[in-house]
Parts: structure tokens; C-alpha cells; sequence
């Protein structure tokens, strides 16, 4: 009796650690563990968010933490799937790139509840509890651009804003910086406004239905520059001449728009360090430190006056 006794507690224990031993390892399929990050991404599609994700894994390679990376192709349901699941497998730290600042709560709360840390970068969620926000000063950027067009017009004309995913803080804030900014000046127009999502392809489509909508528009400005690229592709020869672009990231199509005079300004974001200090701030949390509330990043106008700093 004694010897079976025996036999099923060492049996009991040999369980308990290969089960503690696979919470503590990455399993197959690249889900977390209670030793890693999970960086949930809005997309991969956009060169932001690749430069960001860059940055993030070269940072994490220098402190000797795991990162995996998750992408949610801009799909607001299929992120919060991904960081649901980062929760149930045991992530140690979550950040979080919100495709949709709202629909994300659910899952941020999730977290919480798991006692999971959560780091936000770029854009925050509009609840739950977020340890360390990582981002621009959107705000002030959208004042920036807004500065910029307003003296390139002269003061005076009709212009188009391109909006970002509806939902997310960055178009939000941005959009509220330009507006604050562009109220200040009178002689200026907003003609049109519409969400291009962030992309390319339905900046091109959007731009190019509101020019023929409104043909006296003077300027646009694009939340990021993807759509400021789309927009210039729908201005064809009229791009920089008859009609001025400015965008908003610093990417380096965005950049080499400016550099060829299609564009007359980007706000530059650095997105490699927005994701190198968000695998910053997530390993002191998950070293048990305490990690910064808010991280401030510059972001800084770009025109052609001053390219060659940022080429």
C-alpha cells in the first residue's frame, strides 16, 4: 500500500512539472508564455508597422527576451481572437497595436483579469487598464501638418482630409490636431472628409471620387502616408503643382515623395523606435519592474527644406 502511495505521488508530481514545465515553453505554434511578449499587431501590410515590428524584435534580440509576433491584417475581431489567446496561453506581457481602440477593450480587461500586463504602442484602447502607453503626439503632429499646408496655401482654398481606421486613437487624434489647427485659419475650406482605412488602394479610390466631386480643392491631407500616396497617384501630373499632399508617418515612399516634389510635407514618426521602446518598457514588466506610464516620441515636419536629415 505504502509503495502504490508512493508510486501515485510521484506519478501526481511528474504531471504537475511537465505541465509547469510546458506553461513555461513556446509551444508549437509560436503562442506565448509567462517568459514572453506577444506584440499584437494592427497589420504587416503597412511599412509603418514593419518598420515598427523591426524595431521591436532587434530590441528584444538585445535584452534576450522572446517576442511573437501576431498580426491582425487589420481586423479588429481577429485581434482581439489573438490577444484572447495570448491570455489563455500565458503571455507574460501583452503590447498591443489596437486595429480598433474601442472593440480591443474587451480583451484589454481580459488581461487585467489575468493579472497580464498590457503595453499599448502607436494607438491606445479606450478602456481597461494599460501599464505603458508608447506613442507620437498625434495631436501636435495634426496641428503640425495643418501648419504647414495653411502656409503653403497662402491661408485661403478648399482641401480634403483623408481619414484613418474609424475607431483607432491615431486617426482620432490626428484628425482632432489638423481641425484645431485649420479653424485658425478662416480663408481655408474642409471641402470633403472620408475614411481611407490607412491604405493605399482606397486612398486612390477615395481621392480620386472627391477631386471629381469637388475640382477646386487646393490640398489634401492624409492621416498617414500610404493614403497620401494613394491620393497623389489619383492627382497624377497635378500632384505638388496644381494640388499639395501632406501625409503623416515619415515612411520612405512617403519621404521620397517629398525628396521628387509630389508631396509637400510628411509628419515624421520614428516607427523603429516606438517598437524598440515598447519591448523596452514590456521587459521591465515582465522582470517584475516598473515600467514608464507614458513614452513620448518626436515626431517632426518633413519637408523638402530638410529631407536630407531623414534620407
Amino acid at each position: 500500500m505504502l509503495k502504490k502511495t508512493i508510486a501515485l505521488t510521484a506519478s501526481l508530481a511528474l504531471a504537475l512539472g511537465l505541465s509547469a514545465c510546458n506553461r513555461d515553453s513556446t509551444t508549437a505554434e509560436g503562442g506565448s508564455t509567462n517568459d514572453s511578449i506577444t506584440l499584437a499587431l494592427s497589420t504587416q501590410t503597412n511599412p509603418f508597422f514593419v518598420q515598427l515590428r523591426d524595431g521591436a524584435q532587434d530590441k528584444a534580440e538585445e535584452l534576450g527576451v522572446t517576442l511573437n509576433v501576431q498580426d491582425a491584417s487589420d481586423d479588429a475581431a481577429t485581434q482581439v481572437n489573438q490577444v484572447n489567446n495570448a491570455a489563455t496561453t500565458g503571455a507574460g506581457v501583452v503590447i498591443v497595436n489596437p486595429t480598433d481602440s474601442d472593440a480591443i477593450v474587451p480583451a484589454v480587461e481580459t488581461l487585467n483579469t489575468a493579472g497580464i500586463p498590457v503595453v499599448a504602442v502607436d494607438r491606445s484602447a479606450n478602456g481597461g487598464s494599460i501599464d505603458s502607453f508608447i506613442a507620437s503626439d498625434n495631436v501636435a503632429g495634426g496641428r503640425q501638418a495643418a501648419a504647414v499646408l495653411a502656409d503653403a496655401l497662402g491661408g485661403g482654398g478648399e482641401i480634403i482630409i483623408l481619414q484613418g481606421l474609424a475607431g483607432s486613437s491615431a486617426s482620432r487624434d490626428r484628425g482632432r490636431g489638423f481641425e484645431e489647427e485649420i479653424a485658425t485659419h478662416p480663408g481655408i475650406t474642409v471641402a470633403a472628409k472620408q475614411t481611407a482605412g490607412f491604405d493605399r488602394a482606397q486612398g486612390l479610390n477615395v481621392a480620386t471620387n472627391l477631386l471629381q466631386a469637388h475640382p477646386n480643392v487646393r490640398a489634401i491631407f492624409a492621416e498617414n502616408d500610404e493614403m497620401a500616396l494613394g491620393a497623389i497617384e489619383a492627382l497624377g501630373d497635378r500632384a505638388g503643382s496644381e494640388v499639395i499632399v501632406v501625409g503623416f508617418d515619415g515612411t520612405d515612399e512617403g519621404l521620397a515623395a517629398i525628396s521628387d516634389g509630389r508631396m509637400l510635407a510628411t509628419i515624421a514618426q520614428q516607427p523603429e523606435v516606438l517598437g524598440a521602446r515598447a519591448v523596452e518598457e514590456a521587459t521591465k514588466l515582465l522582470r517584475g519592474e516598473q515600467a514608464e506610464a507614458e513614452v513620448p516620441v518626436e515626431v517632426v515636419t518633413v519637408t523638402s527644406d530638410n529631407i536630407a536629415d531623414y534620407r
